[in-house]
C-alpha cells in the first residue's frame, strides 16, 4: 500500500507551479484591467490545481498499466512500483477532474456558457495525454497540449472569467507562462529519452533528439524573458520586475545546456518550476501596479 509520502510524490507539487502560475498571472491581467475578482480567481485555481494533479495521477495509471514506467528514471510511480492499485489511482484521477468540473461549471454559469466546452476538452486533454488506445503524449503532442491549455487557456480563461474579456496583457502572459511550462515538460521529457525510446513513448524529445531538445528549453526560457520586455513596451515598464526571475532559471539552463543527463536532470524540474512561479507572480505585480 502506498505511503501518504508517495501519494504527496504523486501529485508532484514540484510541478504544481504549472497551474498556479497561469491563474496568478491571468488575475494580474485582470487587476490591470480594473476588474480582478478574488472568489472567481480563487476558483479558477482550483480549476487548474484540480486538473494539474488530476493528470498527474491519471499519467501515473496509464502509463503504469502499459509498462512504460517500468524502468523510470525519474521519481518512483505508484502504479508502476506497485505501490498503489490502478483502480485506485484511477479512481483519485477522476475525483480530481470532478472537483475540476463543478467549479468550473460554477465560472461557466456566471461567466459565459461555452466555457463548458472548454473544460469538456481540458479535461480530455488531462486523461488523454497517456490514456485510451493512441495518447496524444506518445506522439510527440504533448508540449503542444501544455501550452494550449496551461498557457493559453489558463491565462486568458482566468482573466476573462473576472474581466468579461480578453485583453493583450492577459494574451501575452499566456505566451510567456505557457513557454515556461513548456520548458518544464521538455525537461522531465529530456531526462526520459532512453527509457521512452526503449518502451516506445515517441515524446517531443525523442523525435527531436537529445541536443535539440537542450536547445528547445534554452529557447522557450528565452521566449518568456522577450515577452516580458514586449509588455514593458506595450503596456508599462513595471513588468520588468518579471526579469527578476532570471536569476533562478539560469542554473536549470545551465544544468541542461552542460548535458546533464539521466537522475541529475530531477533538479531542473524543481528550479524551473519555481522560476516559473516568480515569474507569474513578478509579472502580476508589475501589472497591478501598472
Amino acid at each position: 500500500m502506498a505511503t501518504p509520502a508517495q501519494w504527496l510524490d504523486g501529485a508532484r507539487p514540484r510541478t504544481l507551479s504549472a497551474s498556479i502560475s497561469p491563474v496568478v498571472a491571468g488575475s494580474g491581467a485582470a487587476a490591470a484591467a480594473g476588474s480582478f475578482v478574488a472568489w472567481k480567481a480563487a476558483l479558477a485555481l482550483v480549476v487548474a490545481v484540480a486538473l494539474q494533479v488530476g493528470s498527474n495521477y491519471a499519467n501515473d495509471y496509464s502509463d503504469g498499466i502499459r509498462g512504460t514506467d517500468d524502468n523510470r528514471v525519474g521519481p518512483q510511480r505508484l502504479v508502476g512500483s506497485g505501490a498503489a492499485r490502478p483502480k485506485t489511482v484511477k479512481a483519485v484521477a477522476f475525483g480530481c477532474f470532478a472537483v475540476a468540473a463543478v467549479c468550473g461549471l460554477v465560472l461557466a454559469l456566471t461567466t459565459a456558457w461555452w466555457l463548458l466546452l472548454v473544460g469538456v476538452a481540458a479535461v480530455a486533454a488531462a486523461w488523454f495525454y497517456t490514456g485510451g488506445s493512441r495518447p496524444y503524449g506518445y506522439y510527440a503532442l504533448g508540449e503542444i497540449s501544455v501550452f494550449v491549455f496551461f498557457g493559453l487557456v489558463a491565462v486568458i480563461g482566468t482573466t476573462f472569467v473576472q474581466a468579461d474579456r480578453v485583453t493583450w496583457p492577459a494574451v501575452a502572459c499566456a505566451f510567456g507562462v505557457g513557454a515556461l511550462t513548456c520548458a518544464l515538460l521538455v525537461a522531465n521529457n529530456l531526462r526520459d529519452i532512453p527509457t521512452d525510446r526503449e518502451s516506445g513513448k515517441r515524446t517531443l524529445a525523442v523525435v527531436m533528439g537529445d541536443r535539440a531538445s537542450r536547445l528547445l528549453y534554452a529557447g522557450l526560457q528565452v521566449v518568456a524573458n522577450v515577452v516580458v520586455v514586449l509588455l514593458a513596451v506595450t503596456v508599462t515598464p513595471w513588468t520588468l520586475l518579471a526579469l527578476l526571475s532570471l536569476p533562478l532559471a539560469l542554473r536549470p539552463v545551465a544544468t541542461v545546456m552542460r548535458g546533464t543527463t539521466g537522475r541529475a536532470l530531477i533538479p531542473v524540474l524543481r528550479d524551473t518550476g519555481v522560476a516559473e512561479l516568480a515569474y507569474a507572480v513578478l509579472l502580476a505585480v508589475g501589472l497591478v501596479l501598472a
